[in-house]
């Protein structure tokens, strides 16, 4: 054996190392080399990633580092593979209350590779390469104690200058832009980035898509970092904040969290729950009680919380009428006055057969919203969500987390697993972007992590950009996960949106949410025709399937989500000049269909409404206007 390992140095010390591991339709080719090789085949570990056009592949991530450092060794240079691991088939078949697709099932190849760095202390780095993407983690496989602090990643994507990327810079509430740029910068010089990561491969209708998921309590959440090299985006972990370390802590064994690449065309992007696929299975089994659903929200048409019992029972009331099962009672419901006290809403609400959801303040950033600090502690939260249940309460919105540190993804999961003990339902605000936790923990509703329509409440500057980063969530934010835009609305708050009334209606299919929160004072729903009223009252908030028809990030969107026999379908121009938007209707099965469609007037605040046949072969051209759309329903004759 020792005669082997010498062979294999003097080999790897002249040419170097080189191992390719092939997705199962073969389309995704990953290739893991040394570089630097020095005496003994000693060097650091680096990656590529390619995508098969035609008889060739096509290079759509160039050589990037891989390595990560521990408090007491680092395992970035001067590695030595020391074995590798067969390729393994993955065939994963699960189902999700939430998301893009109820039935989901994955197809991979499976490799691990086995280092040890200069102090002889050993790393293995999993690969897995599905059909639509690629994951990768790092392990430190040896049992030790006391726990070790992991420091930083050297894992780095490189994007060649001159790409065009879609990134927000980093901040951690996650409610950013995602700005077109080439440069691997932006007009505030931002470094840091958050997840996702989108960009385009240059001259190819290839596209790539970063993220993470398989967060646990061992890890923290990361970002991307491109200060030192603006086409190198580092993997990077939160600085330490506050009471919250930064890094990660624990005990060896220990496993990173899953880097992911979704890769391939627009659709492929769009339509994957790579996500969830390298995410734990749900962590239990009883999902009977977990119902998504719309909701009516109070908190944007008045930018103000919860505190008057009378406007908290007109969206209770509005609620009823639209055929809602849930209203939501934000902030300040603990100063419930002018009529009533929580207790009686929540009275009123149980009479008329709404399901409550309740708005609490985590505790971690102290923004003097109340209810403050009541879920902070595994006691507290038992104490709340006891009272909860006894009030008949269906969920939680938790606001305002502190940060990406590993303390934070400890009181996520922490929140989650307590909540499922009392049957409650989930939203996290304020919050991390989905990583997978939708999949591990089902009654994890929605998240915010989004710049969405509450932003109207809060500066002028959505007004103008609705319309581009409408046409640019669906291939970022949303791709990861549920997104609480809180959509839909009509009339204005703070200030005007200039996007159309078909735009903001096609924004109930174009983003996808376990509990979709329409925000909208009550006279906007009112006001509506019967057509797109209908359209709403019966509306779902899950899909059996999702299917991107067109579409370009800040340009457009043309979606279709099936539910049961239905196909709900989406279209919205995100230009400020007019768009013809193309329903190809090739989705559909071998029958003729019923079209029920809503799509602009003669003018912003118009929706004209119409029905016609349509046929499998069919491509529908509906014009919209500036800033428009259009929505509809799609059904069997």
């Amino acid at each position: 054996m020792k005669s082997l390992f010498l062979a294999l140095n003097l080999i790897f010390s002249t040419v170097g190392y080189s191992q390719q591991i092939l997705s199962p339709n073969k389309k995704i080719k990953v290739v893991v080399e040394m570089q630097q090789a020095g005496g003994g085949g000693a060097g650091q570990a680096y990656f590529k990633v390619l995508y098969k056009k035609g008889s060739a592949y096509i290079e759509v991530l160039p050589s990037s580092p891989l390595g990560i450092s521990r408090e007491d060794q680092q395992f970035v240079s001067n590695l030595r593979l020391i074995g590798e691991g067969k390729a393994v088939a993955v065939h994963d078949k699960y189902e999700m209350v939430t998301g893009k697709r109820k039935r989901c099932e994955n197809f991979g190849t499976e490799k691990t590779f086995s280092y040890k760095n200069p102090s002889d202390q050993p790393l293995d780095i999993t690969f897995k390469v599905y059909n639509d993407g690629v994951a990768f983690m790092y392990a430190f496989p040896n049992q030790l104690d006391p726990s070790l602090s992991i420091k930083e990643e050297a894992t780095g994507y490189v994007i060649p200058e001159g790409t065009a990327r879609w990134m927000q810079p980093y901040d951690y509430g996650y409610e950013k832009f995602y700005s077109l740029n080439t440069s691997g910068t932006d007009e505030k010089k931002s470094s840091e980035w958050g997840y996702p990561a989108l960009y385009k491969v240059n001259n190819q209708p290839l596209w790539v898509l970063i993220s993470e998921a398989g967060i646990s309590r061992q890890n923290c959440g990361t970002k991307l970092n491109n200060k030192r090299n603006t086409n190198l985006y580092k993997v990077t972990y939160p600085a330490a904040k506050k009471s919250f370390h930064g890094g990660a802590v624990s005990n060896l064994p220990w496993n990173s969290q899953w880097h992911v690449m979704i890769v391939g065309g627009l659709a492929d992007l769009v339509e994957s729950t790579l996500i969830t696929d390298v995410s734990e299975p749900t962590a239990f089994k009883d999902t009977k009680w977990i119902e998504p659903g719309s909701v009516a929200w109070v908190y944007w048409a008045y930018n103000h919380g919860s505190k008057d019992y009378k406007r908290v029972i007109e969206y209770i009331d509005l609620a009823v009428k639209m055929n809602w099962p849930y209203v939501l009672i934000d902030w300040e419901w603990d100063a419930m006055a002018n009529g009533g006290t929580i207790n009686d809403a929540l009275s009123y609400a149980r009479s008329k057969g709404i399901k409550t959801l309740l708005w609490y303040n985590s505790g971690t950033d102290w923004l003097g919203a109340t209810p403050v600090d009541r879920l902070l502690t595994h006691e507290k939260r038992e104490k709340e969500f006891s009272w909860l249940r006894s009030m008949g309460v269906s969920g939680v919105k938790v606001d305002f987390f502190a940060g990406d540190q590993q303390d934070m993804m400890k009181y996520y999961m922490d929140i989650l697993e307590d909540a499922a003990k009392y049957k409650l339902l989930v939203n996290f605000h304020g919050a991390t972007i989905p990583r997978g936790w939708a999949r591990t923990y089902p009654n994890l509703m929605t998240t915010e992590a989004v710049y969405g329509a509450e932003w109207y409440n809060n500066k002028p500057t959505l007004t103008d950009k609705a319309a581009a980063h409408n046409t640019t969530l669906p291939f970022t934010r949303n791709v990861v996960g549920s997104m609480d835009y809180t959509p839909v609305t009509f009339s204005n708050s703070q200030h005007p949106h200039i996007t159309s009334f078909a735009h903001e209606l096609a924004l109930a299919v174009v983003f996808e949410s376990g509990l979709q929160h329409f925000a909208d004072r009550p006279s906007a729903y009112y006001d509506l025709s019967a057509g797109p009223q209908n359209f709403l009252k019966d509306f779902p908030t899950t899909w059996d399937e999702t299917k991107l028809i067109q579409g370009y990030p800040g340009e457009m969107i043309v979606i279709a989500r099936r539910k049961g026999k239905l196909w709900y379908v989406a279209g919205l121009n995100g230009k400020d000049t007019p768009q013809t938007l193309d329903l190809n209707l090739k989705f559909l099965g071998n029958a003729d269909y019923s079209l029920q469609l809503f799509k602009d007037g003669a003018d912003t605040k118009s929706i004209t409404s119409e029905t016609k046949s349509i046929k499998k072969s069919g491509i529908l051209q509906i014009q919209c206007l500036p800033r428009g759309g259009f929505a509809g329903i799609v059904g069997g004759l």
